[in-house]
């Protein structure tokens, strides 16, 4: 969120961002706030050297719209990898199944432990990995899991699938002309952004940092 307004908001009504030409998924249907109060779900079993996995996936069944966006069935239904790993598919079955299980029961994330290569080549079963650097891959192969049924799109186009609208963003780059202040932007689409937080009390001041001429 930026400035007051979440990604699916500015893409819905452009904020500067070029319009895309094709609209995968309307910004209206996603949920942002939980409708009711739920309480904790099922737990995830460690099957070897997999807490940065398990961290993740927890995290990401408790944000309120991705599980929403699930629990739908919209991708399912079109999804064409029936026969074949779709980590959307496996996503859907994971988180809810997981949140609509009680808090005493544990859960085995195999479909998604067998196929760690499959969201990330270097990935190794067994091996401790990096919590964020998986986040990243997940994410990526989560997006990549809405574009697969369409052919060509531009990069704002891209932008309005589910998964985008939830975890993704635009980077502004301004340059103003000295003599008469004209300003021209350009917007690169981004899922990840790095700040330092290391001397910011607060999240907001770091992104206030980062963006600092």
């Amino acid at each position: 969120e930026e400035g007051g307004k979440s990604v699916a908001a500015a893409i819905g009504d452009h904020d500067g961002v070029p319009k895309p030409k094709v609209v995968l998924f309307p910004a209206e249907e996603l949920q942002f706030e939980w409708k009711v109060t739920r309480s904790i779900g099922a737990g995830l079993h460690n099957m070897g050297n997999t807490c940065f996995l398990n961290s993740v996936l927890q995290c990401l069944t408790y944000t309120a719209p991705f599980y929403y966006y699930l629990n739908s069935g919209d991708h399912q239904k079109t999804c064409q990898q029936k026969f074949h790993f779709c980590v959307m598919c496996e996503m859907q079955r994971l988180c809810c199944k997981a949140i609509k299980s009680p808090s005493n029961e544990v859960l085995r994330p195999v479909p998604i432990v067998q196929n760690l290569r499959a969201i990330g080549r270097h990935f190794r079963l067994g091996r401790q990995e990096d919590a964020h650097e998986f986040l990243r891959y997940l994410i990526d192969g989560l997006q990549q899991s809405c574009l697969r049924n369409h052919g060509k799109l531009d990069c704002y186009s891209k932008a309005t699938t589910p998964v985008y609208q939830i975890f993704g963003g635009y980077h502004r780059s301004q340059v103003m002309c000295l003599e008469c202040h004209h300003t021209s932007n350009t917007y690169d689409p981004l899922l990840d952004l790095s700040v330092d937080i290391r001397t910011c009390p607060t999240l907001t001041k770091a992104l206030q940092r980062s963006t600092m001429p």
